[in-house]
């Protein structure tokens, strides 16, 4: 299937059920944790959204020959870290957002020191669910260091603490924006994909694929949020648009203007697409989701 080409049928239909399901099972209540923490966490966790990140780690497995149902535990545990990213980065101290998925942010729903540790818990949680479910058991520890990676220093908080940085700062270029992204964004991506393709025992060829990939996809999806932040497309983008321009943020449209930054997306698709070759029919649904994306803008 070509770039240009989008699968008629909707790759997450049948996922999300799925996914909704086994993210409302992963947080029942529990001796010693505190309600209002408990709700706190459902609140972010369960908040009504795209889930691509959980839906990134079922196609990969898919598309690498394996079992959906394997490959749950990963998908949870991906978007318990992509909930927890969330309550932080929208705190007063950092991207200070009032909106998100739509709904008021956790820190404004319940209040900011509740919000911190409920995303606190969320990180811990989903390593918790790594050690104890993934599949197959054999690959467990993998699985714990490859997402604890995506997430540390150097990716998912790396990016953010540059991003901070970039704010107002005088002077930008496109590989410093692709560097914050890269770890911002795209490196939650790739584990996601890594993880699917590690539940499913892909080989390195397949996983060298799903990388180049996630790496095309997390560029073009940051793209398209900062195209939809420019536009002021807040019912797309599901939180107040505008904001990375009253912050100062470094964003693609402010870089390249708002019809390269278009292209620019284009062209990641594309990439992005072509690199899901070696799978063939498999990976439809990821060839699926990729112009799904685009389509954003």
């Amino acid at each position: 299937m070509s770039a240009t080409e989008t699968p008629d049928r909707d790759a997450l239909a049948d996922f999300l059920p799925l996914i909704a399901a086994a993210l409302d099972n992963a947080l029942p209540a529990a001796e010693g944790c505190p309600p209002r923490l408990r709700s706190a966490m459902r609140y972010a966790l369960l908040a009504p959204g795209k889930r691509l990140r959980p839906a990134l780690v079922m196609m990969a497995a898919e598309a690498c020959g394996g079992a959906v149902a394997e490959a749950m535990p990963a998908a949870v545990a991906v978007e318990m870290v992509h909930a927890y990213s969330l309550i932080h980065d929208d705190l007063p101290a950092m991207d200070d957002d009032a909106l998100r998925r739509g709904r008021p942010t956790c820190h404004i729903q319940y209040d900011e020191a509740t919000a911190i540790l409920a995303g606190d818990a969320l990180l811990t949680k989903a390593f918790e669910t790594l050690a104890k479910h993934f599949q197959p058991r054999s690959e467990a520890a993998a699985a714990v260091a490859l997402l604890a990676t995506a997430a540390g220093d150097t990716a998912l908080v790396g990016g953010q603490m540059d991003d901070l940085a970039a704010e107002n700062a005088p002077d930008h270029t496109l590989s410093q924006l692709q560097a914050i992204h890269r770890r911002k964004t795209g490196a939650l991506f790739n584990a996601a994909l890594q993880l699917g393709a590690l539940s499913a025992a892909a080989t390195p060829a397949q996983r060298a694929a799903l990388e180049a990939y996630g790496d095309a996809l997390g560029l073009a999806f940051q793209v398209i949020d900062d195209l939809l932040d420019h536009t002021g497309a807040a019912e797309k983008l599901g939180k107040q648009a505008g904001r990375d321009v009253q912050r100062g943020k470094l964003t693609y449209p402010a870089l390249m203007g708002e019809a390269a930054a278009r292209e620019h997306a284009d062209q990641l698709i594309h990439q992005a697409v072509e690199a899901l070759g070696l799978f063939g029919s498999p990976a439809w649904r990821l060839n699926w989701l990729a112009q799904y994306v685009l389509q954003r803008i």
